[in-house]
């Protein structure tokens, strides 16, 4: 029996592609079988400028090239590529071999329809529901894209972008000091990987964040003496937009 799958394409995704595709080859992959993943590059891409090759959809990579079920995305799969020259971007960070994380840019979910809210447990309201949609997040990914690629044509011909990226992520809370007020391994080295360094001590001449889910702790105190207190989601978007993002937008007392 054929299903049916209805798909929503991003805000500015066709100029996103068109800019992207001046400065980057482009591939699909997929966990998706092989018929799913030509239906959505026809859809992202229907003159097929940047997809197909003009013998064949080469640079689209399916399950279907997997060995195992249950084998991890991998760049050995990716015809043509060599790891020291590939960027992913990719909403799920664990999809993909430990190796081949260091080349990847997480991307912030697009929840549009109330399905995908329920399929990723989110609580809130969807796009469709709020009659609403995304705005600016992949134009602000290709601003980033093309810093880094502007990096790498402007230094050696042996250079990592694996490297540039860690240094351009340790730039986004560099000289940040972080107190977190819950146990949060995850959103403790993800704030470390972008050069914010995490203390386990509310020292007040040091610390420049609280990072809390409420206001009710000792360690919260201290964003009433000049200290920011902000929420969890301060760091997840700075992560996601790799850029510092104003403290007031994400204050736990709004």
């Amino acid at each position: 029996m054929n299903s049916i799958i209805i798909t929503k394409l991003m805000p500015f995704v066709r100029t996103f592609l068109k800019e992207a595709s001046q400065m980057f080859e482009m591939h699909i992959y997929t966990m998706g079988s092989r018929a799913y993943a030509l239906k959505m590059a026809e859809l992202l891409d229907p003159e097929k400028e940047y997809f197909f090759t003009s013998t064949c959809s080469s640079k689209i990579t399916s399950l279907d090239d997997h060995s195992s079920p249950g084998q991890k995305k991998c760049l050995n799969l990716v015809r043509g590529c060599q790891n020291s020259n590939v960027l992913i971007l990719d909403d799920i960070r664990n999809a993909w071999t430990k190796k081949n994380q260091d080349n990847l840019i997480v991307m912030q979910k697009y929840y549009f329809f109330k399905s995908t809210c329920h399929l990723n447990n989110v609580t809130g309201q969807s796009h469709a529901e709020l009659r609403t949609d995304e705005s600016g997040y992949l134009e602000h990914i290709l601003r980033c894209l093309q810093g880094i690629h502007d990096i790498w044509t402007n230094n050696p011909i042996d250079i990592d972008v694996r490297q540039v990226l860690k240094i351009l992520r340790k730039r986004v809370l560099k000289g940040c000091v972080i107190v977190f007020n819950s146990h949060n391994t995850n959103l403790r080295k993800m704030a470390e990987e972008l050069g914010a360094t995490c203390s386990s001590r509310a020292d007040a001449s040091s610390v420049t964040h609280v990072v809390a889910i409420n206001a009710r702790t000792k360690n919260d105190l201290l964003a009433l003496k000049n200290k920011f207190l902000v929420c969890l989601q301060w760091i997840e978007a700075a992560s996601y937009l790799w850029e510092k993002q104003p403290e007031h937008k994400f204050s736990i007392f709004n």
